[in-house]
């Protein structure tokens, strides 16, 4: 599965935030190892409250990987619109896992500290599994993380069964989340009625990840 970047517009902020095609770099595309059908990627991070979580610890439940960012207008329109805390609650009411990972690396502005992660996290309504601080960004790389938000699901059998973004709206504009399709309740649906996701990738959209260098 490739993925790409939508970024509407010229905007000089949305240029600031490194929305788009930027992203690019052979270095990122080298990392993206993640592919549609093949085994998730092991991960092995600490969360926000200093508890280590790794893949293994999943084993047999569905689990829905979501990178945010506290800056990022993309992903604070889908928990302004209420729509990504929704889907939170239903995934973890059903027994799924839910992990929201920040990759931001210590020397970037988007870096959060453990405990000032979990207070952005929790004023936002998040209502995630747990939050993750991929600070050194090998999870990230690991799965081809490039924006926020960008979404991986990966099914009871522990592969990777959607890639991409949250919804089919590249939008920072919370109504038009509400109105969009979620790709993410989408392919949780087809899983837990145990049908093939429909729609197993998409392309992300956001700003880009705040990973080192």
């Amino acid at each position: 599965m490739k993925s790409f970047v939508a970024c509407p517009g010229r905007r000089a902020f949305l240029i600031a935030l490194g929305c788009a095609t930027a992203l690019g770099s052979s270095r990122l595309l080298a990392d993206a190892t993640a592919r549609v059908g093949d085994p998730a990627p092991a991960f092995r991070v600490s969360d926000a409250d200093g508890r280590t979580r790794e893949l293994s610890q999943f084993a047999g439940k569905v689990m829905v990987l979501e990178w945010t960012s506290p800056s990022c207008p993309f992903a604070r329109a889908q928990y302004e619109s209420g729509v990504m805390q929704q889907l939170q609650r239903m995934a973890t009411g059903q027994g799924m896992v839910w992990l929201t990972v920040l990759s931001a690396h210590p020397s970037r502005r988007d870096y959060l500290p453990p405990a000032k992660a979990a207070v952005f996290h929790r004023a936002r309504g998040g209502a995630s599994t747990a939050l993750l601080l991929d600070s050194d960004g090998a999870m990230g790389r690991a799965y081809g993380a490039r924006v926020t938000p960008h979404v991986f699901i990966i099914a009871a059998d522990g592969r990777l069964a959607y890639a991409g973004g949250a919804g089919d709206k590249a939008t920072m504009n919370p109504q038009e989340v509400r109105a969009s399709r979620s790709y993410i309740r989408a392919a949780l649906e087809d899983l837990a009625a145990g049908r093939k996701v429909s729609t197993p990738s998409s392309r992300p959209f956001g700003c880009a990840i705040a990973y080192a260098g």
